[in-house]
């Protein structure tokens, strides 16, 4: 049933607190699915690994380089995506990126052997650029600092329900093996992929681009977010946000850094989990599939439950190095112990995944703005996602030379207590400028 509201109501924004219910309620479904169909369509060769290996000579090696080939592409098309989402707005383009990459997925059912499936991965790179750094941008337009870290960790949550559903879905799919005289891998790709293009239809109808443009919002209301984040965006940014040059300063390298060594951690499990899984015992594909979700539902738990603590600055400094560091120790339990002991250390590190990926792109939102706030956001998740390469080719590389891929977690954990090092330093933009602020203050106090 809809509720209606009286012309008088329609003038008078509802409380914050109810406006944000309602934002979430009409936005985030719509992202979440995106991003499901986005992580399904990405890493679903996980679990045909073995298949393509048997069924087309692809060997470990070149499945891990494969694997990271994606993200290179996707890496380089990131800034320009973003760029033209923030000229065109959000629901055409993030419409036209459905479209494309569900085409490209589904086409992985032709693959013949390593050319074509690295052409192939390297044009589902192309085709999916800017999916999440638009979404990221596209938050700005709707979320203040309070209550964008949340947003975030339930957009976060496709990447959990993906993975969830994603291996016993691929499973049950590749139980069509033999059908029309196609392996089931094939279908798998097939009807994984082509979900995408018919639900960018319902982005077109559905999302709208600005407050300005929502329907279910009053113009009074629409007005109050967007005056509202514009002032958020100037505090934290100040008068030097708009340049593009500020992607490269010291802060947002940092968490550049950060990024990229959590993006090594997460696509490294996506694309070898399965495998390792596999090797605990004479498992089928069906077994491995649910054995897979296991930790994804530890990542979901996480993304529902901790960002919403993430509420200033300092806790959310405090929870993106505790994350850090119990990713690593996941890892670490995961790279030594036996097949039960093990997948707890995987669902240890899972449950921070998104946590901490939530939080890390506050830093870059609190220093930029406008256009540079769009090729920011896109430069930080390239730069980032350069770990998704980086991860898998070396675990590809170091399964290849030692015959077991756990081997490459305890370089991974080593890797994550740096990067919570790091992060020790990280700043958000309106803590420089209280901190300058409070120095002014104090300046001004001594010489009167």
């Amino acid at each position: 049933m809809t509720i209606t509201r009286s012309p008088e109501e329609l003038t008078v924004p509802r409380d914050p607190a109810t406006l944000n219910r309602l934002l979430f309620v009409k936005l985030m479904p719509l992202l979440i699915a995106a991003y499901v169909l986005s992580f399904l369509d990405r890493t679903n060769i996980a679990l045909a690994k073995h298949q393509l290996d048997v069924d087309l000579g692809i060997s470990a090696a070149a499945y891990g380089l494969g694997a990271g080939l994606f993200f290179l592409t996707y890496a380089l098309s990131e800034v320009p995506s973003n760029l033209i989402m923030h000229r065109v707005g959000a629901r055409f383009w993030i419409a036209r990126i459905m479209v494309t990459w569900g085409l490209i997925s589904a086409a992985m059912a032709f693959v013949q052997g390593e050319t074509s499936f690295y052409v192939l991965r390297l044009l589902l790179g192309i085709a999916e650029a800017g999916l999440f750094p638009g979404v990221m941008l596209y938050l700005t337009y709707w979320f203040g600092r309070e209550q964008r870290a949340r947003a975030t960790g339930y957009f976060l949550l496709g990447v959990c329900f993906a993975n969830i559903i994603g291996g016993p879905l691929g499973a049950a799919l590749m139980q069509m093996d033999g059908l029309m005289g196609w392996h089931g891998w094939q279908w798998m790709f097939m009807l994984e992929g082509l979900p995408a293009v018919f639900f960018a239809y319902v982005v077109w109808k559905k999302l709208p681009d600005r407050p300005s443009k929502a329907p279910w919002l009053s113009p009074a209301e629409a007005e109050q977010i967007e005056r509202q984040l514009a002032s958020e965006a100037e505090e934290g940014a100040g008068h030097s946000g708009h340049s593009l040059k500020q992607c490269l300063t010291p802060q947002i390298l940092l968490a550049i850094f950060v990024y990229f060594c959590h993006q090594i951690t997460i696509y490294t499990v996506i694309f070898f989990l399965p495998g390792i899984i596999g090797k605990y015992g004479d498992l089928s594909v069906l077994q491995i599939g649910f054995l897979t979700s296991l930790p994804w539902l530890a990542a979901a738990a996480g993304a529902i439950v901790l960002p919403r603590f993430a509420s200033t600055a300092q806790r959310a400094r405090r929870i993106l190095v505790s994350g850090l560091l119990t990713m690593a120790l996941g890892l670490a339990i995961a790279s030594q112990a036996g097949p039960v002991l093990s997948l707890l250390g995987f669902c240890l590190s899972a449950l921070m995944f998104f946590v901490v990926q939530s939080i890390i792109f506050l830093y870059p939102a609190s220093r930029l703005k406008g256009a540079a706030l769009a090729g920011g956001l896109g430069f930080v998740n390239s730069c980032g996602l350069l770990g998704g390469f980086f991860g898998p080719s070396v675990m590809g590389m170091i399964e290849q030379s030692t015959g077991n891929a756990v081997n490459g977690l305890k370089f991974i954990a080593v890797v994550l207590v740096v990067a919570a090092l790091a992060a020790l330093r990280l700043r958000q933009g309106h803590e420089r400028n209280s901190a300058k602020g409070g120095a002014l203050n104090d300046a001004q106090r001594q010489s009167a």
